[in-house]
């Protein structure tokens, strides 16, 4: 086993067969890379440069103890776990259901990290091979980073489930109500892609017709006030949003 392997002629073993795990080793096959795995939970890891652990935050530790006396180099595909176990990150900006094919990679964002330089190249490496685009993120921001993502996916699911819920208030049933709003968020999202959230804003509040909000705010509290504090606080924040001057924390002009 080579103590520096060239990235893209090393061999790999992919520990974790959850909904990353399964895309990320049929990936790096179609990129032509010699891989193991996924490995699940108790399988053995045999010879490999490299592993990739694709296992919960909570189990990178033991994983990659278990890994070590196996590969050259350890790394996790976590986006806010640090390094203190393993040698690089490789963390795809995406979203994934396990259903993906390895074109799921392509021109997507890929952080990257290493605590050497060798490490660091691997992961970029490997980010590229499976068609990607590495950016570094070091440890101190990495926790930024992820609360980013999640911004960008996680929550954003949460605000389109409550529009959903507030829908089916106006008797639009589920199915409907997702065929019929998703344009509307698909064109939100094109919209702050190309000009930022203050430009693409639009709606009651960027009007300043409170009025409006207010009747919002009086049907969500009587048919659905488990949702009103969420409501609420989305509100308080647009408003921000529509206040704010749109220009950086250095006076520089936002995107427009």
């Amino acid at each position: 086993m080579s103590t520096s392997p060239a990235p893209l002629a090393s061999t790999f073993a992919v520990i974790g067969a959850g909904r990353l795990g399964g895309v990320l080793a049929a990936a790096l096959s179609a990129a032509g890379l010699t891989v193991q795995g996924p490995l699940r939970r108790g399988e053995q890891v045999a010879s490999a440069d490299i592993a990739l652990l694709c296992v919960p935050d909570a189990e990178i530790t033991a994983a990659a103890r278990t890994a070590r006396p196996h590969v050259a180099f350890i790394g996790h595909v976590s986006g806010a776990t640090p390094l203190d176990d393993v040698d690089f990150s490789l963390h795809p900006l995406q979203t994934f259901t396990g259903d993906e094919s390895p074109e799921v990679f392509h021109g997507i964002g890929c952080a990257v990290a290493g605590r050497t330089d060798e490490a660091r190249a691997i992961a970029e490496a490997l980010a590229e091979a499976l068609g990607s685009r590495p950016f570094r993120v070091d440890d101190a921001h990495r926790a930024a980073y992820h609360a980013a993502a999640s911004f960008a996916s996680n929550l954003l699911l949460t605000t389109l489930d409550a529009a959903e819920q507030v829908a089916r208030i106006a008797g639009i049933p589920p199915a409907q109500a997702r065929a019929l709003l998703a344009p509307l968020a698909r064109q939100s999202v094109a919209n702050w892609e190309r000009s930022g959230a203050h430009a693409a804003l639009t709606g009651p509040i960027a009007r300043g017709d409170e009025r409006t909000v207010t009747r919002q705010r009086d049907a969500i509290a009587d048919a659905r006030p488990d949702l009103l504090a969420l409501f609420d606080a989305l509100c308080a924040g647009t408003r921000d949003l529509a206040a704010r001057d749109d220009r950086d924390d250095h006076g520089r002009e936002g995107a427009a």
